[in-house]
């Protein structure tokens, strides 16, 4: 038999890698030929790399097939694009779906490695490429700024509910307001951080002004639609864009006693679908096109927060058409589109 695939399953874990390698061979059945840890640092890596080659094909491409479970990932994979090999990352969904295909009644870190080795066999995998460096330092920030809000609202709530108790601890107080002041002066900081870094590349301000002539997108909304697509590179189009945000429909129907509801599916880049929500509001709110759509649609169905979801998937795609086309949002030329009936995008849920 001869081998016409090639992948190592690498499951991730904070202090080890646990590695399978796997071959699929010309009559497609597969063969799990090793396995074997690893320490997850750089003396690892290295032994790695010279234990996989010796159990694969010099004459075929041999990927790394990993989960993306946080960062502890992350050396390992950008030593390996160092390194000039194919990396491949999957969402750990497919991969738990695929091991149930299996009848896997055991999860250890042995049987995790030999599933995803055979879904890499099995599977068309797209090669992972590390992010742009100014995208991967606009990620981290943006992100840092998220958790820095959500904790700032935290300490809001508890602000709130020591204020409304009987008998309040001034104390409490005092601390809870100190810590709500740093979190602010710390969200300006990071603000102003990201800022700095989108003026210092003077390409990437000008496909942002792109974005923000959107009405209700701000830098900071064009920011995170970028770092988390490294420039929208992730994607390929308008619906796989919808897709990896979470903003797809998902529906389920069979026979004539099942009818799902159509929802969407969540199923994506949380931190991409939550940028766009706060300004579909603002373009609901202050320009005319979002406002008679949401109407439209409200009338529709009645549910408004159906009828949000759309105008959110509007503004990420036409942020995606801008940044590509290099061209400014032009109201009448919108409003021309919409009014035509064979519009390639109609605004549906």
């Amino acid at each position: 038999m001869n081998v016409i695939k090639q992948t190592v399953g690498v499951d991730v874990a904070q202090k080890e890698l646990v590695c399978v390698v796997g071959v699929l061979l010309d009559d497609f059945s597969v063969s799990l030929k090793a396995r074997k840890a690893f320490a997850n640092n750089m003396s690892g890596f290295k032994a790695f790399l010279k234990w996989a080659k010796s159990f694969t094909e010099a004459s075929l491409d041999l990927t790394a097939v990993l989960e993306a479970t946080g960062v502890y990932h992350e050396k390992f994979v950008h030593w390996l694009v160092g390194q000039e090999q194919q990396v491949a990352i999957v969402l750990p969904n497919k991969i738990s779906n695929y091991m149930r295909t299996l009848s896997i009644k055991t999860i250890t870190d042995n049987t995790a490695a030999e599933a995803i080795a055979q879904f890499g066999l099995e599977s068309k995998l797209e090669t992972w490429t590390p992010p742009k460096p100014i995208f991967r330092k606009l990620k981290q920030l943006t992100r840092e700024r998220d958790q820095t809000v959500c904790e700032r609202v935290v300490v809001a709530n508890q602000l709130h509910a020591e204020n409304a108790e009987a008998f309040s601890n001034a104390n409490s107080l005092k601390r809870l307001k100190a810590r709500k002041a740093l979190l602010h002066k710390q969200e300006k900081e990071i603000k102003k951080e990201i800022h700095l870094l989108v003026k210092s590349d003077p390409n990437l301000e000008e496909n942002i002004s792109y974005m923000t002539s959107i009405p209700g997108v701000g830098e900071l909304t064009a920011v995170i639609a970028l770092a988390e697509t490294n420039g929208f590179e992730l994607v390929m189009n308008k619906r796989q864009l919808v897709s990896y945000a979470g903003l797809d429909i998902r529906e389920k129907q069979s026979g004539t006693s099942v009818k799902g509801k159509p929802k969407i599916s969540k199923k994506g880049n949380r931190h991409l679908r939550k940028s766009v929500h706060l300004p579909a509001l603002c373009a609901i709110k202050n320009c005319s096109l979002y406002k008679n759509n949401f109407a439209r649609l409200v009338g529709r169905h009645g549910i408004k927060m159906k009828a949000v979801v759309a105008v959110q998937r509007k503004i990420l795609e036409l942020m995606y058409i801008l940044y590509k086309t290099k061209t400014v949002f032009e109201l009448e030329y919108e409003l021309k589109k919409e009014q035509q009936p064979d519009a390639a995008t109609p605004l549906t849920v």
